[in-house]
């Protein structure tokens, strides 16, 4: 019999049989109340019934991590999708994976209503206390295709995907199989805690001229509690929704004769961007940044030289082509996947919906010779741009084909990027402070050193981590490394926010590049007289501004600090005889650029201040006898505080205050207390 090393976490080293599970091990090490749902051998994920036969490193993926929440969203969409060809055994099962707050699968079926849900939930549950192992299985070419002969969707994946005589894996539990590389869960029993959520509709890979399918939408947790937890999150999450709330409040608006993921920002809308907008140009002039104007299209030979042709073709807009020549091509002939290939190639021109800002921003720098006294040399632009996402990805705001970025570059030396990341960071610190944003972790991306992804001198990479890491370590809040999330080019530091329910969103992001001076040649001539390549620095506190804004409303419910409010006061009258002392007031506050809203009408009071507080002011200002003779206000704040008789030109002072202040909270009224 042969004999294995395995290195446990804890550096332990192990002796066993040739053979043994990734289980026997952990549970030898961690006893059978392990709470590990998968393992890692040397550092790659595997099922718990993996056998190990050489020597390695074992450690198990507990079931409340990251990767093992992962792993048990994946898991499910795959009791979904057995559970659904149980209850309709006409349903071909296409793709199911995990995602951010879930998992979801696709079925090329009939479709089905939101009532339709609980029936296949109660299947799945019964499936999971069946307790069925799940079992990987390795097959040929010849075996895929024999097992999903009756699904054209699988075999489409396995033609795609698989090389020819590579072979892959299926997951099997009891006799329902799926195409997958896994890992999975062992067992069924694990995923009890599961509540189906929603349906839509979506397209075949994304694409709206193939077959529309039916998506199904789930949690799981790991516990009763823990899906308990979830659910109530969830409904605090549907109270706050920005695609209800920007309809309520009057933000935005998508209409499908413009298309999906394509915002109409709404004048109200359009005041919040706008103030958001002036308020990090304000800082960006306080830091060195020049106002840039970019064009929303550049040639393909753009995008070729800095790699985003077509490398990442799938998430981009089709190019556009010269009407004479696509004439000519159709004319001879030319297919589809040929006038590809041309493309890639180089050998027809044409022209793209820009992807990216910073191939317009380098094309900037190089149009004139730079020397070390330009630089650093930061660069600003509210640019927009385009994507390419799948329909059943598109979602209100967070999800759109055409956002703008709040989107700046700075070429810099090697020597200037440390004390350049601080600049960037302080930025999006400054942001978050205003917007009462307060719980945030930061991440710094560094790369794997054994992968070979990245471009770039290793001297070079060490010398932008560590300025990386020293920036992260100033801030003196939580943060973390995380090898291998760095970009291709270079290290980057991501800030992840906390919003009032618990959820997180990746939001700003600072990354140090060295590929793409590389790639367009870009030159300054040192202090040496000798000619150097600048290092690019890539930042974008709020990222994408619809993103940005969703998120906003989100974690504010729609009520808004009273400076990004889009109507800061609401003017109510008692009688039509209070109209001329309206007015007076509103003219008052709009010569000191608040923005008012004035309701003269014949409803009451009380209905007044229903309609109204739907768009939620910061204030409503009541105006009756007692106001117009004092030259006086009443007020009644967003969060039902109310003071009465409070001075005209005390009101305007105090609100400007608070707006110039940028308080992240209303704190004009206070409320006395009583005795």
């Amino acid at each position: 019999m042969a004999f294995i090393n395995v290195t446990l976490p804890d550096g332990t080293v192990n002796e066993y049989a040739s053979g043994i599970t990734c289980a026997e091990v952990i549970t030898d090490a961690l006893g059978r109340k392990h709470g590990c749902l998968a393992a890692r051998i040397d550092g790659v994920e595997c099922d718990l019934s993996r056998l190990i036969e050489q020597d390695c490193s074992v450690e198990g993926i507990l079931t409340d991590s990251d990767e093992g929440i992962y792993i048990l969203r994946h898991s499910t969409a795959h009791l979904l999708a057995q559970a659904v060809t149980i209850l309709y055994p006409g349903a071909k099962p296409t793709i199911g994976p995990a995602i951010d707050r879930g998992f979801y699968y696709d079925f090329a079926m009939e479709p089905i209503t939101e009532s339709d849900l609980k029936p296949i939930q109660k299947k799945m549950q019964e499936l999971a206390r069946k307790n069925f192992t799940v079992e990987r299985i390795e097959l040929s070419d010849k075996e895929l295709q024999d097992h999903f002969a009756d699904n054209p969707y699988k075999l489409e994946i396995i033609k795609d995907k698989i090389e020819d005589g590579g072979g892959s894996t299926i997951y099997k539990q009891d006799d329902w199989y799926d195409l997958c590389l896994g890992p999975h869960v062992p067992n069924t029993s694990r995923l009890m805690n599961v509540k189906l959520t929603s349906i839509s509709s979506a397209y075949w890979r994304g694409d709206q001229d193939r077959e529309q399918l039916v998506r199904i939408y789930g949690i799981v947790e790991p516990s009763k509690e823990a899906l308990r937890a979830t659910l109530t999150r969830l409904e605090e999450a549907k109270k706050r929704d920005h695609r209800k709330l920007g309809k309520d409040l009057q933000l935005f608006h998508v209409d499908e004769e413009v298309g999906q993921g394509l915002i109409l920002w709404t004048p109200r809308g359009a005041i919040i961007r706008q103030e958001l907008q002036d308020f990090i140009s304000f800082h960006l002039r306080r830091q060195g940044y020049s106002q840039v104007f970019t064009p929303h299209v550049g040639k393909l030979d753009l995008y070729r030289t800095s790699g985003h042709f077509p490398y990442y073709q799938d998430s981009q807009y089709p190019p556009l082509v010269e009407r004479d020549l696509m004439k000519k091509l159709a004319d001879d002939g030319c297919t589809c996947g040929e006038l590809s290939n041309l493309m890639k190639t180089g050998d027809i021109e044409g022209y793209m919906l820009k992807p990216m800002n910073c191939p317009h921003h380098i094309k900037i720098y190089a149009s004139q010779q730079r020397s070390y006294r330009d630089l650093p040399l930061r660069l600003a632009e509210f640019g927009t741009v385009y994507r390419w996402e799948q329909s059943g990805e598109i979602s209100g705001l967070t999800r759109v084909r055409g956002f703008t970025q709040d989107d700046a570059h700075l070429f810099v030396t090697e020597d200037q990027i440390a004390g350049e990341v601080l600049g960037c960071i302080e930025l999006v610190q400054i942001i978050f402070e205003k917007l009462g944003m307060t719980d945030y972790r930061v991440r710094v991306g560094l790369r794997d050193a054994d992968s070979d992804k990245y471009v770039g001198e290793p001297e070079r990479w060490d010398k932008a981590e560590e300025a990386c890491r020293a920036a992260a370590q100033s801030l003196g809040i939580n943060w973390s490394e995380e090898e291998g999330e760095a970009a291709f080019y270079g290290p980057k530091i991501d800030f992840v926010i906390k919003d009032v329910i618990g959820r997180e969103w990746q939001l700003g992001t600072v990354q140090v590049d060295y590929n793409l001076p590389e790639r367009f040649s870009l030159e300054y001539k040192g202090s040496d007289g000798e000619i150097h390549r600048p290092v690019m620095i890539h930042r974008a506190p709020f990222g994408s501004m619809e993103r940005f804004c969703g998120v906003l409303i989100e974690h504010f419910a729609g009520k808004f600090p009273t400076w990004l409010t889009p109507t800061q006061v609401h003017i109510i009258t008692i009688s039509e005889k209070h109209k001329a002392y309206a007015s007076e007031v509103a003219e008052a506050l709009r010569a000191h650029e608040i923005r008012v809203e004035v309701d003269d009408g014949d409803d009451t009071v009380g209905k007044k201040i229903r309609n109204h507080r739907k768009l939620q002011p910061a204030y409503m200002a009541i105006v009756g006898d007692g106001e117009a003779e004092g030259r006086t206000v009443s007020l009644r704040a967003r969060n039902g505080d109310q003071i009465s008789g409070m001075g005209l030109e005390e009101f305007i002072t105090a609100l400007q205050h608070e707006i110039e202040a940028k308080v992240a909270q209303p704190s004009l009224v206070v409320v006395e207390p009583e005795e």
